[in-house]
């Protein structure tokens, strides 16, 4: 690949501009000969500092933000250098060309929000799955191509590993890309250059703001409203109190979806479904679509997150059939994921983890009167102390039983943090046992429930073990649900 012809903006300030290089790197440590090291100005880490080390390791192409004369040491002879303003911005169009512009070869769906874009990406999937459609999915619970999936560390990966994931899409035959876009993969510019065919707006809400993330709630909302500037058609929700402010600069063909506001897509006559082998919503999409929509996921949000995907989906020209058929039957591992429903009881798991996403599952649950509605959880270790007090406030005032135990408890004792849970839970008078052992705990929900009891297990969502003393053991909320109903079964033959 051109360097020269692969970068948006650069100024030559050394070298041959026409030098091909065979690979890109951003990590001193994988530098090689023949690759082009791009260099960036980091909040912990400037990877200038690094440049004699890819120097000594053969790499003669450079791309820095700084002049000759700020870098660490002299150049060799045949050294080029490329100066541009954002090496992460050059970065990710580096990576798009060294992976021969994968992302181009695929219909790229974008979901951002504060909330809902896990769900909504698994909508999606469900639906163009069902459709016949092979598609891949990168987001808060990794890379999924088909049935394998790949771990990542961020929502939105670095560009790099964005390109080199999409080209493994287009290798395996995948047609449709559908990625979680955060705040910070647009504010770090991971997905530059990536031109979105569809881009969704789901909400927006104070979070992510901190000295690491955003510095306050208007440069938060900037970033997100980014993703609108990046593709040709967007979806967003016209009942978010901050719609004005979310399409003020947007670039696309925007469409509307909503419940309340008028919205060229409207879903009407919700009604909560409550049965012995479903569990979930139906309602009326209206507007540019008419269609009867089931979702076996609980919540008046997720109305939301299903008219996303469903709205998307109405521009893809697929079969009506399919997308009602798709959301009854999915379900998104560790989000509001109803892992067990029977006369007996229902339990689900979710990964609500603070204050605000626990008193949404909750005031959610509580829309389907429940006989008894019972919350086990606990709080992370060396984590704000605030996170507790506020849980167990929440807890104590909207659950008719709360099960203190253990999540990642990392180097505390888990019996210090559920002090403190209990510490604000018993200002509110509500009820509550304490078991530690997270797998005792909820086998203690199940064996204990009454006749039409919701058990919500929250806070560790799809994570599949608990940290204790820096060490991660196998853990899976809905492996022991499953096992202990089993057991039950075996035992009383049926729940």
């Amino acid at each position: 690949m051109n360097v020269s012809e692969s970068l948006e903006e650069y100024i030559c300030l050394a070298g041959d501009p026409d030098q091909e290089v065979r690979e890109v790197v951003y990590d001193s440590r994988k530098a090689v000969p023949g690759a082009v090291f791009v260099c960036m100005k980091g909040t912990k880490t400037d990877s200038h500092d690094f440049i004699p080390q890819v120097l000594e390791a053969g790499v003669s192409v450079l791309v820095v933000e700084k002049g000759l004369e700020e870098l660490p040491c002299p150049l060799p002879e045949n050294t080029t250098v490329f100066q541009v303003e954002s090496g992460r911005r050059a970065l990710a169009y580096l990576s798009a060309a060294r992976f021969d512009y994968p992302a181009g070869k695929m219909t790229c769906i974008g979901v951002t929000g504060t909330k809902g874009k896990t769900t909504t990406t698994y909508m999606l999937k469900a639906i163009l799955e069902a459709a016949g459609e092979k598609v891949g999915l990168i987001g808060t619970a990794g890379a999924v191509i088909g049935d394998k999936s790949w771990p990542t560390v961020n929502t939105t990966p670095e560009s790099y590993e964005l390109h080199q994931y999409f080209a493994r899409m287009v290798e395996a035959g995948c047609r449709y890309m559908i990625m979680e876009v955060s705040s910070q993969g647009l504010k770090m510019h991971r997905v530059d250059g990536i031109e979105f065919d569809y881009g969704i707006f789901t909400n927006i809400s104070r979070d992510h703001i901190g000295p690491d993330e955003h510095a306050d709630f208007d440069e938060y909302l900037y970033y997100k409203s980014r993703l609108l500037r990046l593709c040709k058609t967007g979806l967003v929700n016209r009942d978010d109190e901050h719609f004005e402010q979310i399409v003020r600069d947007s670039t696309c063909r925007l469409y509307t979806y909503g419940l309340d506001r008028e919205a060229d897509f409207m879903a009407s006559d919700i009604r909560y479904v409550s049965e012995s082998d479903f569990v979930g919503l139906d309602f009326l999409v209206k507007g540019r679509l008419n269609l009867d929509v089931r979702v076996n996921i609980p919540g008046r949000f997720n109305v939301y997150n299903a008219m996303a995907a469903v709205c998307t989906c109405s521009f893809l020209n697929l079969p009506e059939e399919k997308i009602s058929h798709a959301l009854e039957h999915m379900y998104v591992n560790g989000r509001m994921e109803i892992v067990h429903t029977s006369w007996r009881c229902t339990v689900i798991v979710d990964y609500a983890h603070n204050a605000v996403s626990m008193e949404s599952l909750l005031t959610t649950l509580r829309d389907y009167h429940p006989r008894r509605l019972v919350c086990v959880f606990g709080c992370g270790g060396n984590r704000s102390k605030d996170r507790r007090y506020s849980m167990g406030e929440i807890g104590g005032k909207l659950a008719d039983l709360c099960i203190l135990t253990s999540d990642n408890s990392r180097y505390e004792k888990p019996e210090d943090i559920i002090a403190d849970i209990r510490g604000s839970l018993e200002k509110t008078g509500g009820a509550y046992v304490e078991i530690p052992d997270r797998r005792e705990a909820i086998e203690y929900s199940i064996l204990h429930a009454q006749r039409g009891d919701m058990i919500a297990v929250i806070g560790k969502g799809h994570e599949d073990y608990q940290e204790i003393e820096g060490v991660r053991h196998p853990f899976s909320d809905r492996q022991v649900i499953e096992e202990v109903i089993s057991k039950l079964e075996q035992e009383q033959g049926g729940m």
